[in-house]
């Protein structure tokens, strides 16, 4: 209860001065992990993942889904259409090669790893997060193309992750000999049957809407409510069927903007508002776990989180973005702004509620925490100054 009134607090405190915080070089995730941080050095008890993952895991979930849902609402179809490949690229082979390159690196800095623990770690830091990416793809400055891109990548890739990490965890498990399903089945049944429900979701959801609109049976006050509902069914519709939910959501934004074109007529807003909060949530309770004794950062930890974010990423898009005709400053950007936060968070919490008993789980954890945490910061930071240098170019 403390700290739900500590949090409420700090929400409202953070309301009252958001203007002045956006125009700052400060975000909203720094200042609430950063204040989970703080809190953590001063409560009594501290946090640990023995008291219960599911509560946490589906609050980061949902919150999760609904900025993804958003996100999607507002992806220019047209020019998505055009720039297909640029997206395509960062997460086809971009995605591989940063799971590979970081399975790579973990096994050479941390020996105590297995190579399928180390792919394990390297999946759940692959996921780029659209939350702690908001600056830059809010901007108009940076080029259109190079935000749609890492809008949509941010969109899909936790979703196309999970299947990695679901088939990983089946390996590395102690119970893997009774797993049967093969990667291969993982990613049908995943992003299959998360497209399916997203489909459907916004197929139905939108024509619905358009429906009400037009018989002018939904007043204004009630149409944000309406929409809020939308993610959250795909969300327990593509559980109920074991696939994606982030799949799920993303494709039911990308659907309903097109059934339903007035999504963006501030629509849309109330469920952005929601998805936010319910991050703010996320990240103070990480920021709480962080600074907890169980969370095991150390230099080692600190080391792969800087190549992870820094290295890593950035020649997987070199790598991935040959005779696309950007510039080595456009890809240096793109390599650059793929932060982690609420989407690794998401399959830190999967691979930690899934029990899997790995000798490597400590040290597993405490890479995950360090890297996120890197990367509330350094790309908070960093958004400004980057927005200014890679207009520049434009």
């Amino acid at each position: 209860m403390t700290l739900l009134l500590i949090f409420l607090l700090l929400l409202f405190g953070y309301s009252l001065l958001s203007k002045k915080v956006e125009g700052s070089y400060v975000t909203a995730p720094m200042i609430f992990a950063g204040a989970g941080l703080i809190l953590a050095f001063v409560i009594d008890e501290p946090v640990s993942a023995d008291k219960g993952l599911t509560p946490f895991l589906h609050v980061a979930e949902i919150a999760l889904v609904l900025l993804l849902f958003c996100d999607a609402s507002k992806v220019d179809l047209s020019l998505l259409r055009k720039e297909k490949s640029l997206p395509l690229r960062l997460l086809g082979p971009g995605m591989l090669l940063t799971i590979g390159l970081g399975t790579l690196v973990a096994v050479l800095i941390f020996p105590q790893l297995s190579g399928w623990e180390a792919a394990l770690l390297a999946t759940i830091l692959a996921p780029t997060d659209a939350s702690l990416g908001q600056v830059i793809v809010n901007s108009e400055r940076v080029p259109k193309k190079i935000r749609e891109a890492l809008d949509v990548e941010a969109g899909l890739n936790d979703g196309l992750s999970v299947p990695f990490l679901l088939f990983f965890i089946a390996i590395v498990s102690v119970d893997a000999g009774e797993s049967s399903s093969s990667l291969p089945v993982l990613m049908g049944e995943q992003i299959g049957y998360g497209a399916i429900v997203g489909i459907g979701v916004g197929l139905l959801g939108g024509w619905l809407l358009n429906v009400a609109t037009r018989m002018q049976s939904m007043d204004s006050i009630h149409r944000p409510l309406a929409v809020v509902v939308l993610p959250i069914l795909a969300y327990l519709l593509s559980h109920h069927i074991e696939g994606s939910p982030f799949i799920a959501a993303y494709v039911a934004g990308l659907v309903t903007q097109k059934a339903f074109p007035k999504i963006q007529e501030g629509s849309i807003t109330f469920t952005d508002e929601w998805g936010e909060s319910l991050s703010f949530a996320v990240f103070f309770l990480f920021g709480i776990f962080a600074g907890s004794p169980d969370a095991g950062i150390s230099w080692l930890p600190l080391l792969y989180g800087i190549l992870s974010l820094a290295v890593i990423r950035t020649i997987s898009t070199f790598l991935a973005l040959p005779g696309t005709g950007l510039s080595i400053r456009e890809k240096t950007f793109l390599g650059w702004f793929g932060p982690r936060g609420l989407a690794s968070i998401v399959l830190g919490l999967v691979y930690l509620e899934a029990e899997a008993q790995l000798p490597g789980e400590s040290t597993i954890t405490a890479v995950v925490i360090s890297t996120v945490l890197l990367s509330i910061f350094l790309h908070g930071l960093s958004a400004r100054p980057g927005i200014r240098w890679i207009a520049k170019k434009s």
